[in-house]
């Protein structure tokens, strides 16, 4: 999941407990009223009644990542006209969907805001960066009154967390998606080449034992591991932690929003990676694979032996790496495949919401109800279900469990986008759900399991399971880091070069190439940064 840093003002703190002191947020625009739900019965008192639809033509802009196949229309398909017919219409409600560039979210919302055309919804993955549109005045403040009023659904399933957590300068400002404690990100490896140099997935016990692997295959000419250039997601150090990890330590080097580069776990990572490079060990163009298309294509072509990836029933990559490679077979990455002999296959935790969400400053007070009721009705069992599944008999049937069991050849009208269309149910909730876990697993087992290789899923399951007491989540602080505000942009873009160039430097020179990269970077700003997050911890400013 790509993380994006382009926006003019950097509020780049998070927030605890649904209180964040000090951000500046000051448009005058807010829903009427503040208050929180109410306790009595009538929570329509005051709210005007929409349930007949309204009046006068009301239209909404919902976003959507523009991510799917080669010849998918976003704002115009099966779904988009289904959800038009069946909650639009009913309601005199224009649905209009605003693609969003998945690889450039931030720059394209902060494009579609200067031009007065972003969606009434303003939505990221990462607190950071909804508290940095709020830093620009772009989101109106909440009655979350409003909110269980209009979407009573939605609200018993969100409020509680949008209670904790939604609230900014003491102003209800953030809405959510649920995060079910489940994923789907996945890393594969090539089995045969695996095999063709004498060992095994299992043998993959440790990062030395991985390279030990590349060395073999590079002897045999098979290819090298895959390599991408690191650009707005930070937690690439993780496996190279001690652990425990202290909490405060956490605090102080853990962050989305700017990359760590002077720790002790950030060296030895980066050393490896110059120990790959100068062996021929990985990519050799490492730095120019900046997008997930340039990534898969080495890896389709032969050239690289891993890939990370989204796992999903419909995904492509391994007919089309089939196509080049016949012989080809796949299997998951141990999770100590990639992590130093001594220390643990640490990760990065989520907190409990997926999309954080906002409400555009522009958005009127009948546009807002609209978009209320849209998650109402998208939060009902019978519409999420036809979102992430399509139509029976043509996309899915159903087995004696009640599971939708999915048709891969299906190539219809009503074909799923990328991810079984969560780039729609996602303002919702992350992960597809039946009413009880166990039947909820066997469902997602299918839907993320391609037809042929349904044990990468099961493979991919357990390994998470295994490794879940490792995964960590990001310090969240009770205070504006103001220096992250100043220097965020800059240092990661700085990151990048430095980074790279210490990577390419010859093995030999690496110690001295980092040194001076490191304080290159510190003199940048990151000495401020790490200063103004230790005076907040000592002053127990985080959790």
């Amino acid at each position: 999941m790509n993380k994006k840093g382009f926006a003019s003002l950097m509020m780049a703190s998070v927030m605890t407990a649904g209180m964040l002191a000090g951000c500046s947020g000051g448009n005058d625009k807010q829903s009427a009223g503040t208050d929180t739900p109410a306790a009595s019965s009538n929570q329509s008192e005051g709210f005007a009644d929409y349930s007949q639809g309204f009046k006068e033509k009301v239209a909404i802009d919902i976003p959507v990542y523009e991510r799917a196949f080669e010849g998918w229309n976003v704002s115009d398909n099966y779904y988009t006209r289904w959800v038009q017919a069946e909650f639009g219409d009913k309601y005199n409600i224009d649905v209009n969907f605003v693609p969003i560039s998945r690889s450039s979210e931030v720059t394209d919302y902060e494009q579609l805001l200067a031009s007065h055309k972003a969606p009434d919804i303003i939505f990221h993955y990462d607190m950071p960066q909804a508290l940095t549109y709020y830093g620009e005045d772009v989101m109106q403040t909440l009655n979350y009154a409003e909110i269980e009023n209009y979407a009573p659904t939605y609200w018993a399933n969100l409020g509680e967390t949008i209670q904790q957590y939604g609230k900014v300068d003491d102003k209800n400002t953030f809405f959510f998606a649920a995060r079910p404690e489940a994923d789907n990100f996945v890393s594969i490896i090539r089995k045969d080449w695996v095999e063709q140099v004498g060992m095994k997935v299992e043998d993959l016990t440790s990062l030395e034992k991985y390279n030990e692997m590349l060395a073999k295959w590079k002897e045999a000419g098979l290819g090298v591991t895959a390599g991408n250039l690191i650009k707005d997601f930070y937690s690439y150090n993780y496996a190279f932690r001690e652990w425990p990890v202290d909490q405060a330590y956490r605090a102080l080097y853990s962050d989305v929003s700017v990359a760590d580069f002077t720790s002790a776990d950030t060296e030895r990572f980066l050393r490896n990676l110059n120990y790959q490079y100068n062996n021929g060990l990985v990519d050799k163009e490492f730095y120019l694979r900046s997008d997930d298309n340039k990534i898969k294509s080495e890896f389709v072509a032969g050239k690289t032996g891993n890939y990370a990836f989204y796992l999903t029933n419909n995904a492509d990559v391994f007919a089309a790496t089939l196509a080049n490679n016949p012989d080809a077979e796949f299997a998951v990455i141990p999770p100590n495949a990639m992590v130093p002999e001594g220390y643990k296959p640490q990760g990065r935790a989520y907190w409990p919401f997926g999309f954080i969400m906002g409400i555009n400053y522009e958005t009127t007070d009948e546009e807002r109800a609209a978009v209320w009721m849209y998650l109402e009705w998208l939060s009902q069992p019978e519409n999420l279900f036809k979102f992430q599944n399509g139509i029976e008999g043509e996309n899915y049937t159903l087995d004696a469990e009640g599971i939708a069991v999915k048709n891969p050849d299906y190539k219809g009208e009503s074909v799923l986008s990328t991810n079984n269309n969560k780039d729609y149910w996602g303002l919702v909730t992350e992960i597809a759900q039946y009413p009880d876990a166990e039947k909820t697993l066997q469902s997602n087992l299918r839907n993320w399991s391609p037809a042929g290789y349904e044990y990468l899923a099961e493979d991919m399951v357990k390994y998470y399971n295994e490794v879940a007491e490792f995964r960590t989540p990001d310090a969240m602080f009770s205070v504006v880091l103001e220096k992250v505000n100043e220097y965020k942009a800059d240092l990661n873009s700085l990151f990048q070069d430095l980074y790279v160039k210490t990577v390419l430097a010859p093995e030999a020179e690496f110690d001295a190439a980092y040194a001076d990269a490191k304080k290159s970077f510190l003199d940048a700003g990151y000495q401020e940064i790490l200063d103004e997050k230790q005076a907040a911890i000592d002053a127990g400013q985080f959790r």
